[in-house]
């Protein structure tokens, strides 16, 4: 499963725990019709959004932006050789 993929499954798992739609769009300050649209064009949920998101359903924001909040120990792949720039 694709990071964008994980992310709308969270998305749609943290607007179930709300209790739909209304309640999830009164949670993050939108209207049901922009949640709604979101959640069709899988789009993730907004950065701003998360840690409330978090907080009120239990969905960590590892799973619902893991762009931005990465797991720890989950370092970038970088191409070359890492300590090149640190060599005499």
């Amino acid at each position: 499963m694709s990071d964008d993929d994980s992310m709308a499954a969270a998305f749609r798992e943290a607007v179930r725990i709300a209790g739909g739609q209304v309640l999830f769009a009164g949670l993050i300050g939108r209207t049901q019709s922009a949640v709604s649209k979101m959640l069709k064009a899988e789009r993730p949920l907004p950065a701003e959004n998360v840690l409330t998101v978090e907080e009120a359903t239990g969905i960590s924001r590892h799973d619902l932006r893991p762009d931005i909040y990465p797991r720890e120990g989950v370092l970038p792949v970088r191409d070359g050789d890492p300590f090149e720039e640190a060599r005499p």
